[in-house]
């Protein structure tokens, strides 16, 4: 009898323990999904502020159509990027590079730092990357830990049975985000007014001429004539 009530148990024990792990993927799941949303909101706002800051852009340097081409091209590209994370950054790569190279055409053009529009546009995309960078690191999180259970005994079990898969990680290259992530530019110390300027290094003295040589005793030169002898 006892037999029969410890293995009812033991077999009640491991079917809730597998429903518990099932819920548990379902929401890890979910909140996989919900954070890569919340990158992929943050990718269309960078992308909707592009054409405008090309166009700022532009005005000022309108003989750079390569480069517009280039950004233009490589924003559609990343635009139409719908599938998986990986593909998605793969499409963000060159993107960022063709960015990078708007911005180094923009910091030719000091003028440009007295355009109100290109200056909110840059401070609207550097707010957009900062909260794209928090949502990635939130989405990698996410992944992270669903994916070691995926992985792990017992819960791989549950994983294979039910279909749960691991997710992909959204990585992009460091080389052409940067240190903070974001093609920024700094304009404030191109020459704005007011703005202390190097000073030159002081030259250094000459070096002192040397006193010209006594004339030889007895010498015919000028101003070497011989004092008269004392009267007798």
């Amino acid at each position: 009898m006892w037999v029969w009530i410890v293995l009812l148990a033991l077999i009640l024990l491991v079917v809730f323990g597998g429903i518990a792990s099932y819920n548990r993927f379902v929401s890890q799941r979910n909140l996989v999904r919900d954070a890569w949303a919340n990158i992929d909101t943050e990718l269309r706002r960078r992308y909707d502020l592009i054409p405008n800051l090309v166009e700022t852009v532009k005005g000022y340097a309108s003989h750079e159509r390569e480069v517009f081409e280039n950004v233009t091209k490589a924003r559609a590209m990343a635009t139409a990027a719908t599938g998986s994370p990986a593909e998605q950054a793969a499409a963000e790569g060159p993107f960022v590079a063709a960015l990078r190279q708007l911005f180094a055409v923009a910091e030719n053009y000091p003028d440009l730092k007295a355009n109100q529009n290109f200056l909110a546009l840059q401070a609207e995309l550097s707010n957009t990357e900062d909260r794209l960078q928090t949502a990635r690191r939130f989405y990698n999180s996410n992944v992270r830990d669903y994916n070691r259970r995926v992985q792990s005994f017992p819960s791989n079990v549950i994983a294979r049975s039910f279909g749960f898969t691991e997710e992909q990680f959204f990585e992009v290259d460091e080389s052409l985000r940067g240190d903070a992530g974001v093609p920024k530019v700094d304009f404030s110390s191109m020459g704005a007014p007011g703005a202390a300027q190097p000073t030159a290094a002081p030259a250094a003295p000459a070096a002192p001429a040397e006193p010209p040589a006594a004339p030889p005793s007895g010498s015919g030169a000028s101003g070497g004539t011989t004092p008269p002898p004392p009267p007798g």
